[in-house]
């Protein structure tokens, strides 16, 4: 008997983000050469028609069969990759995902075919409008995240994680490079997590990320309209390793400590608080990638001041340690600081 390969279709509608669509096959072909029988996957671009398909990219891709045809056929997973487009609301050019009627359909009469499904960034919409998502908790592109919430309340979006799992075989994923990890992701549940780490090895990934971990970075997350907040931003941000107070902040902006909180939950969302600890948070994590500093040295030069109050952060952020983290996501060789650790 040979070799059974399982069968993963991707869903393909003009404008298909490309990448969505180009980037699990290179993680999923790379699985059969990592594996000591040679199994893996067979990997399926199917459309409504054999008519090539133009990406948002402009690139054409040609379908390897029609949903009829893979409607037939047992699937083990159904990848539906996203697409957005650009409207313009009060002068503002904002982007929404695409979500066509006919493709909708299509999804959900082959996932009644499939063992599981997963959705690539902005297809998390697809999957929602298609009712896979209803009660569950999902995730989708920071971008659309209040988008797929307010048209769709039942499911529970949650804009932070790269990827989610949920019951009943429904995977989501973030950000469009988030399809790599949300594919390594199920390549580990297939074949292991020694023959995941081998490929994303091949892939030059290093480590594999925790669908734990978060899909911003904090001093990009969010730009505010006013040079107000704009100023003590980066006040914040080049001050971390400093005792930073509201009464600090409000007497920097030359307002009172009632109005700095109230200025930060209108711009930003959030508290002061909060902020400086998602700033230090950041700011620990590029170092623990980057550098050889001892915990201690890390916990100060980010104004934790103790190391304990640095795993605290990381836990209630991350929902990880420094040193788990830093065993992860250390990128290769470390600079080494001038100071002697």
């Amino acid at each position: 008997m040979g070799t059974v390969n399982r069968l993963i279709v991707i869903v393909l509608f003009e404008g298909v983000d490309l990448l969505d669509v180009t980037g699990p096959p290179e993680v999923f072909s790379l699985v059969r050469h990592e594996t000591t029988d040679g199994a893996g996957y067979e990997v399926v671009l199917a459309a409504e028609t054999l008519e090539p398909v133009t990406t948002a990219a402009g690139v054409r891709i040609l379908p390897d069969a029609t949903f009829d045809e893979v409607g037939a056929r047992a699937i083990d997973t159904l990848l539906v990759p996203g697409s957005v487009e650009s409207v313009e609301v009060d002068g503002e050019q904002l982007v929404q995902p695409v979500v066509e009627p006919g493709t909708v359909a299509r999804v959900k009469a082959l996932a009644h075919r499939s063992r599981r499904v997963a959705s690539v960034c902005v297809g998390a919409h697809i999957l929602a409008a298609a009712g896979l998502l209803d009660g569950k908790r999902a995730t989708t592109h920071w971008s659309t995240a209040q988008r797929l919430a307010a048209d769709h309340p039942a499911v529970r979006v949650d804009p932070d994680p790269i990827f989610i799992r949920e019951q009943g075989e429904v995977w989501t994923g973030a950000g469009i490079s988030a399809c790599l990890d949300l594919s390594l992701a199920l390549v580990a549940e297939d074949f292991g997590e020694p023959v995941a780490l081998r490929v994303a090895r091949e892939l030059v990934m290093y480590l594999k990320r925790p669908g734990g971990q978060s899909q911003f970075s904090v001093p990009l997350e969010q730009v505010s309209t006013t040079r107000r907040i704009e100023d003590l931003r980066h006040h914040i941000l080049g001050n971390l390793d400093q005792r930073l107070t509201v009464p600090d902040l409000a007497a920097y902006a030359h307002v009172s400590d009632r109005q700095l909180t109230r200025i930060f939950k209108t711009e930003l969302g959030t508290t002061p608080h909060a902020y400086i600890e998602s700033a230090r948070v950041e700011m620990a994590r590029n170092l623990l990638e980057t550098t050889d500093d001892t915990l201690e040295r890390v916990a100060s030069g980010c104004g934790f001041g103790t190391v304990d109050t640095l795993i605290r952060a990381f836990r209630r952020r991350l929902a990880t340690t420094p040193s788990e983290y830093r065993a992860r996501f250390r990128a290769g060789p470390v600079r080494r600081t001038s100071e002697t650790v």
